[in-house]
């Protein structure tokens, strides 16, 4: 088979593989469709981020989606709700089960978590971004008749974001500001919207993606670099947001957001950043509640399920297909804010 991988900054080649066994309980999937994450974009653009750096050959891509075309079987250990021509979305969520977050219910947080395309370990956990991929059963999540393979493979940024609202808390008729609106921020405006939320604000420094948002279901968007003073006069009156999703990763984008809650509201982080300066005497005065969000679980399946019943429509976020042995310039796109918001390749 072909794979997508990387070797280090700018250095990404097709190249072939061998399939993997199947093993009792898993399935061979036909991949499809492919969404280019923003971690994907750093291993490319960077070769890594942070400290977590790319050490050896990787597969990239985790969210994904195809067509089951093998099954594993054992006496006892067969595939029972899945069959050949089931046409799936796969969680890149592998947790052990069975380290002490595991048992707790927080398998996000898998202290031996194989999650697709990751080079945080060593080896690397070798990512989704080929023609054939062996996942286990549980991972794979049936995707409705006429759902296309594009919106399932949606499915894993998608989760993303509803594990952010479930660290926020309900949203019914709450005020929510979105700052960020690429991919993710994105997301969140359509998770927000369908969890209830009265009015969404959102912000970006960019009218493009801001007029996707409204596209999506922003009642309101502000381009804080032409018009900064438009999101100040909500800061009136100590306040006037329930919750922030905060999807930019920028210092200014927190201290303003800040500004704009409303006493003991709550700032949830979605956006991956550097270090940043908070002024933390506003969030004890007005008793802001900060929280982080990371990954996903159980989440996966509501995704797949909001997707499937027609409750969220994705299909404008996708700007861009791109066949497999053009991933350099897919990857290219993909990086760019002005062309493109969700780009997949095609397997």
């Amino acid at each position: 088979m072909k794979a997508v991988v990387i070797h280090a900054a700018k250095d990404l080649r097709i190249e072939e593989r061998e399939v993997e066994a199947l093993q009792p309980g898993q399935v061979e999937v036909a991949i499809e469709a492919g969404g280019i994450c923003g971690s994907d974009l750093h291993y490319y653009n960077h070769g890594g981020f942070g400290t977590v750096r790319v050490r050896e050959p990787m597969i990239l891509g985790h969210e994904v989606a195809g067509t089951i075309v093998s099954l594993g079987t054992a006496p006892g250990e067969g595939v029972s709700d899945l069959a050949v021509g089931d046409r799936v979305a796969v969680s890149p969520s592998r947790p052990c089960n069975a380290c002490d977050y595991c048992l707790k219910g927080q398998q996000n947080h898998c202290l031996n978590m194989r999650f697709y395309g990751s080079a945080m370990p060593m080896p690397h956990i070798q990512g989704a971004f080929r023609q054939r991929l062996v996942a286990k059963a549980y991972q794979c999540h049936k995707v409705a008749e006429g759902v296309s393979i594009n919106e399932a493979a949606m499915a894993e940024p998608f989760a993303v974001t509803l594990h952010g609202v479930n660290r926020a808390g309900p949203l019914t008729d709450k005020r929510v500001l979105v700052t960020g609106c690429g991919p993710i921020g994105a997301l969140a405006i359509i998770a927000a919207r369908a969890h209830g939320a009265r009015e969404i604000v959102a912000t970006d420094v960019m009218d493009t993606v801001l007029n996707k948002a409204l596209e999506i279901g922003a009642d309101r968007v502000i381009n804080v670099a032409d018009n900064p003073d438009e999101l100040s006069a909500y800061s009136a009156n100590k306040g006037y947001f329930d919750v922030q999703f905060e999807a930019s990763g920028n210092e200014r984008a927190v201290r303003s957001g800040l500004e704009a809650l409303r006493p003991r509201s709550t700032l949830v982080q979605l956006g991956l950043g550097g270090d940043v300066s908070i002024p933390q005497n506003m969030v004890v005065s007005k008793e802001i509640e900060m929280k982080g969000t990371f990954r996903f679980h159980e989440e996966f399946g509501l995704a797949v399920a909001l997707i499937n019943k027609r409750r969220v429509n994705l299909k404008p976020l996708l700007t861009g297909t791109f066949p497999l042995e053009d991933a350099v310039a897919a990857f290219e796109t993909a990086g760019d804010r002005n062309k493109s918001m969700k780009v997949q390749l095609l397997f």
